[in-house]
């Protein structure tokens, strides 16, 4: 379905797939978090931390949480002590790239505009 297919039907913004996509994408912090994953494939929690840089632990931590409920993210926690955890991006999660490509795109187009 599209856009046009909603045009004056919209009751609650939640109720359509758009809604659903950004309640799943939306935020500061989880897009930022897919891209990485997807330019590292399989990234460790403190690695993404540092990467991301002004994100708290415990931001990283629920946003992390999320995208795993909503079936985006893999997490794998190995039995080891100190705990050694990677997550990774689903073959849900693989299906957004290419919007966010077209995402990075439009950013080309119009940054300096």
């Amino acid at each position: 379905m599209s856009m046009a297919e909603y045009k004056g039907k919209v009751k609650n913004i939640e109720d359509t797939p758009f809604g659903y996509t950004v309640s799943v994408i939306g935020g500061k912090w989880k897009m930022v978090i897919i891209y990485l994953l997807a330019e590292n494939q399989v990234v460790r929690f403190n690695d993404l931390k540092r990467q991301i840089g002004a994100i708290t632990y415990k931001t990283l931590s629920s946003q992390l949480k999320e995208l795993e409920a909503d079936g985006l993210v893999y997490r794998k926690e190995y039995p080891q002590v100190p705990p050694k955890v990677e997550y990774s991006l689903t073959e849900k999660a693989e299906t957004l790239l290419p919007v966010l490509e077209g995402l990075c795109e439009w950013g080309t187009k119009n940054q300096y505009n």
